[in-house]
């Protein structure tokens, strides 16, 4: 035997093989809870996904909102697997203990889809033409199901007003069909559009390109293909050799009122025909670009019955080009009841897509019209165009107005004959007026206010609160953050994909007729475009308020400028409808009492009753487990009291081994935990934010008051605040008062797996100050770049990819805001307070981030044992015992010797 045997026999009870079987069992246990907080975690994060996608579901009931048949079934099938995966997560957890769960879930399953079946089981419509191609001469406005209500107007424009259009022909809704079944893109599509997470920018992304590549691979029938060639020579042979064509979408659905699609799709100019049936493909694919899908997402349209047609136009040689407006669409503007012409030279295209700025005509809308004013760039537009043609121009939009009886967005061009061609004729979505309540003293405020940039043209009214984010290149969408001011350099209508999740637009170039502005006016996004050096001047501006009525952008925050939004009544479709019939299913929660006799898996009747179960059983499961020793793993956390959190270690989350129920805050080894707990103790908490009479009566009387960190007075598990914790991971599920919040944080040596995560919901005040303070918060962590999405009164932020050291100064802030953001929502309301509460946060966040990170110094000399393997941290830890005990022994029988020498021998 080695001396560390006889050491070990020494000052142990147990045998070398007794030894060894005891680190044996205790590795075994740790492998154990490893296995079972792994399982833990991941019926959290799907519990999170199925809460979120509840929430989601409950914002579209709530606020009326437009939703897609395809929504329906995709939100059922989704929150049935986020809610199955915790079924399974529970069912390892507990051994197979909770089998009539999985009857309940399957039950509930089957009710979703057989009501969304019935929802769905409307008949498709009704074609009237079966013909891949028809000339342009033979359609009319009946046929817009067939061929798109662009070609469709067009169609009878040409036969009924008389107007002059280009020749062409439509390829129709019953090509794009058969196409779509030909090569099964219709099954394929369906089933990815089902499966994707579409409210994820980057999942959208993803699912976009999925989509067009597959269409760009996939053979056109030879029929088809056939019929296309066949119409485009006949083109040819009427227009003469030389022609170019212009392939231009022409969905079904498209150019509508309120769902104008404006550059929401592809078209192509000056195709040569022979490459008609290749760039009709690239148009299909165009149906499933991000904006598209973002936009017909926005609109509650499926993505499943979306036909698209394409109209084939022989080119336009045009001298100039632009868009009539037969009334002014943006309401805010003094000329309110007008014509308004944009104009550029050539093509209509520099207007539409942004890329221009365009001369500008305001005509009084009268007979005849007369023309007020002219706002001109270069003025080779006016010069080429001249008053008499600008009168003419106004003549016919009104006309238009007129025979359609609503407002029209007319699309012209001005040959090289000198005739005037209609392009496209839709109706014309109009700004409403807003009630102006501005408060009293803005005078006072606007003489004070710091002018950022002023000018431009207003292209949608309204004011919008964010911070800019300068955007210039399709990539940069990605950091786009939600609630934010969009700030572009062109108004290209791909920006459009971004608009449900802004505030505000602004632009450098690019006009109220373009395609941007059209899909602005539409979201009610207030727009300013044409505002000069707009990149540069608000690149680093923080929060600013984008005032287009004055059109300015000033400086912080000017709540008082925002006017009154009428209410909404939203209009109650039918998949509204089936929505909230298949909601019945999902939303409820009716178990709520865990002592309860019903509280068991055969009265779960919602998906939500079995994410609540679930949630409950798991987190008694991971406490209640044993160690070798018969007692719960799970520690209560001391740090000068006993504190209502409770502890599992995954192995090396503590400085030594814990025999007892309790574990002190100084033997955490865990350094995102020392992280988290270092910012919530850094500046002591003074109470919650005094709130006036209104704030104090939204709040529910039980709010917690206590300014310790904790209660400390005995409550249900499933109230208590709980950490997992191992050497490098820290997650933490906690309730404050009445908000809920989940931290999870991982760091190493890698910058590639660090990361940090922040969920946050809830309050005791109403939902708009609940929904203030999670923006106030979202705008705070922005500043210390984290990505961060607010829905409602949800809050999820992530912070990855930053150094071992910055990733725990991020999880400090965390810390802190746990604490100092409770209660904070009874102010919101109350704009003085708010900003002044807001700046005191930002202050001490400042304080916290720049902290001396003085927990990792201190726990440093736990390094070397903390990220080695249990059973070998217990080895060294018994041989350094070990070999002080020895050093110990050895010096006592030295003083004993020493004691009985003679006195001279210590001399």
């Amino acid at each position: 035997m080695g001396i560390l045997g006889r050491l070990r026999s020494l000052f142990a009870d147990r045998s070398p093989e007794q030894e060894a079987m005891a680190k044996a069992h205790e590795e075994e246990l740790r492998q154990k809870i490893v296995a079972r907080c792994t399982q833990f975690r991941k019926l959290l994060a799907r519990n999170k996904t199925a809460l979120e996608l509840m929430s989601d579901i409950e914002v579209h009931l709530q606020q009326k909102k437009n939703v897609a048949p395809d929504y329906v079934q995709s939100a059922g099938t989704k929150v049935c697997a986020a809610v199955g995966e915790m079924v399974a997560c529970l069912m390892a957890l507990s051994g197979g203990a909770y089998g009539a769960l999985e009857s309940s879930l399957s039950s509930i399953r089957e009710k979703i889809e057989e009501t969304t079946k019935e929802g769905l089981s409307e008949e498709e419509t009704v074609r009237q033409i079966t013909a891949y191609v028809i000339p342009l001469s033979d359609i009319r406005l009946e046929h817009m199901q067939d061929v798109g209500g662009k070609m469709a107007n067009l169609g009878e424009i040409r036969a009924t007003v008389g107007l002059a259009v280009p020749n062409g022909f439509a390829i129709t809704a019953a090509a794009y069909d058969y196409f779509m079944s030909y090569s099964k893109l219709d099954v394929f599509i369906r089933e990815k559009v089902l499966a994707a997470d579409r409210t994820s920018l980057d999942e959208a992304v993803r699912l976009s390109q999925l989509i067009q590549n597959a269409i760009l691979a996939a053979p056109l029938p030879p029929d088809l293909e056939r019929a296309i060639e066949d119409a485009t020579e006949a083109l040819v042979r009427e227009e003469g050799p030389d022609v170019l064509l212009a392939l231009r979408s022409s969905a079904l659905g498209e150019d509508s009122k309120n769902m104008s699609f404006a550059g929401q799709y592809r078209s192509e100019l000056n195709v040569p025909p022979e490459e008609a049936c290749h760039v009709w493909k690239e148009i299909i694919a165009s149906t499933f670009s991000l904006s598209a899908m973002t936009y017909r997402l926005q609109k509650g349209l499926s993505e499943e019955r979306t036909s698209m047609c394409v109209g084939v136009l022989a080119m336009v040689k045009a001298v100039c080009g632009g868009v009539a407006y037969s009334r002014n669409p943006v309401s805010s503007h003094s000329r309110k009841d007008c014509v308004v012409i944009n104009a550029v030279p050539g093509l209509p295209q520099g207007v539409v897509d942004g890329a221009s700025i365009p001369d500008v005509f305001y005509l009084r809308h009268s007979h005849p019209p007369v023309i007020l004013d002219r706002k001109t760039v270069s003025g080779g537009v006016t010069g080429i165009l001249g008053d008499d043609f600008v009168i003419r121009l106004a003549h016919i939009a009104m006309a238009l107005e007129g025979f359609y009886e609503e407002p029209q967005d007319v699309e012209w061009a001005l040959n090289d004959e000198q005739e005037l061609v209609i392009l496209q004729s839709r109706p014309l979505g109009l700004a409403e007026d807003t009630e102006d309540t501005l408060d009293p003293e803005m005078e006072k405020i606007l003489a004070n206010a710091q002018v950022l940039a002023s000018g431009g043209i207003q292209a949608s009214p309204g004011v919008g609160i964010g911070v800019p984010c300068v955007l210039k290149k399709e990539a940069d969408m990605f950091s786009f953050p939600g609630g934010g001011i969009m700030v572009v350099e062109r108004a290209f209508p791909r920006w459009a994909a971004l608009l449900p999740r802004a505030r505000g637009l602004i632009s450098e170039t690019g006009g109220a007729a373009g395609h941007l502005a059209s899909v602005a006016r539409e979201y009610r996004i207030p727009a300013l475009f044409s505002l000069k050096n707009a990149c540069t001047l608000l690149a680093d501006a923080g929060e600013i308020t984008l005032d287009v009525g004055r059109s300015t952008v000033f400086a912080g925050r000017l709540e008082a400028l925002v006017p009154k939004q009428k209410e909404e009544t939203g209009e109650v479709t039918e998949s509204l409808r089936l929505l909230e019939r298949v909601s019945s299913f999902i939303t409820p929660l009716h178990l709520l009492d865990p002592e309860s006799p019903d509280f068991a898996p055969e009265k779960c009747t919602s998906l939500h009753d079995i994410t609540r179960f679930c949630h409950e059983k798991a987190v008694n499961l991971l406490f209640d487990m044993q160690d070798t020793q018969g007692k719960q793993i799970g520690k209560q956390l001391k740090a000068g009291a006993k504190l209502q959190y409770w502890i599992v270690d995954m192995g090396r989350a503590f400085t030594k081994p814990v025999t007892g129920s309790v574990v002190d805050i100084r033997e955490i080894a865990s350094l995102p935990m020392l992280a988290l707990w270092d910012g919530m103790t850094a500046i002591p908490w003074l109470g919650p934010p005094s709130a006036g009479a209104a704030g104090f009566m939204s709040v529910v009387l039980e709010s917690t008051m206590n300014p310790e960190l904790e209660s400390t007075a005995p409550t249900t598990m499933t109230e208590r605040n709980f950490f997992i914790l191992d050497a490098d991971y820290m997650i933490l599920q906690a309730r404050y008062g009445y908000h809920f919040c989940t931290v999870e944080c991982r760091v190493c040596e890698k910058r590639s797996e660090n990361f940090v995560t922040f969920q946050f919901k809830g309050g005791a005040a109403d939902r708009d100050r609940r929904i203030l303070r999670v923006r106030m918060l979202a705008g705070l962590l922005e500043e210390f770049q984290f990505r961060v999405d607010v829905r409602e009164d949800a809050l999820s932020a992530v912070a990855e990819g930053f150094s071992f050291e910055n990733t725990l100064r991020r999880a400090c802030l965390l810390g802190y805001l746990l604490i100092h953001s409770r209660q904070s929502d009874t102010i919101m309301l109350d704009t003085p307070r708010a900003t002044a509460f807001r700046a005191k946060l930002a202050s001490d966040m400042q304080t916290v981030f720049q902290r001396d990170l003085a927990f990792v110094k201190k726990w440093g000399r736990f390094s070397l044992f903390v990220g080695l393997p249990a059973a070998t941290t217990t080895f060294f830890c018994l041989v350094l015992t070990l070999m002080w005990q020895a050093a110990t022994f050895l010096l006592s029988l030295a003083r004993t010797g020493a004691e009985k020498q003679p006195s001279w021998r210590l001399c």
